[in-house]
C-alpha cells in the first residue's frame, strides 16, 4: 500500500497563498496518477486538480489560482494555491493511483493521505 503524507496546510488571510506538499512512498510514481482532492465542513470531497505524465487537468474553479505540480525525483507532488478565498476553507486530501489517466472521481484512486487542513480568514 501507497503511503501519502500531506504537509504545508495552515491559515492564511484571504487573499494570501499557500502551498502543499505530498510524499508518496511508492517506486511507481512518475507513472502514477496523483490528484488533490479537498473536504470542507458538512460537504463532499469533491476534486481539485491532478497530475499525470500527460500533464495537469485542473477543476474548473482552481483554474488560475491553483497549481499542480510533481516531482518524480522527490516522489513529492504539489500543489500550489494564490489568491485564495474563504470558501477555499477545508481539508485537502493527496490521492495516487496506478497508471496515467487522469480522473476527477475519488473512487478511482486507490491510495489516500491523512489531509491536511486549510483555514482562510475573510
Amino acid at each position: 500500500q501507497v503511503q501519502l503524507v500531506e504537509s504545508g496546510g495552515g491559515w492564511v488571510q484571504a487573499g494570501g497563498s499557500l502551498n502543499l506538499s505530498c510524499e508518496a512512498s511508492t517506486r511507481t510514481f512518475d507513472s502514477d496518477t496523483m490528484g488533490w482532492f479537498r473536504q470542507a465542513p458538512g460537504k463532499e470531497r469533491e476534486f481539485v486538480a491532478a497530475i499525470s505524465r500527460s500533464g495537469p487537468y485542473y477543476e474548473n474553479s482552481m483554474k488560475g489560482r491553483f497549481t499542480i505540480s510533481k516531482d518524480n525525483a522527490k516522489n513529492t507532488v504539489y500543489l500550489q494555491m494564490i489568491a485564495l478565498k474563504p470558501e477555499d476553507t477545508a481539508v485537502y486530501y493527496c490521492a495516487a493511483r496506478r497508471g496515467g489517466s487522469i480522473y476527477t472521481s475519488e473512487n478511482k484512486y486507490a491510495d489516500w493521505g491523512q489531509g491536511t487542513q486549510v483555514t482562510v480568514s475573510s
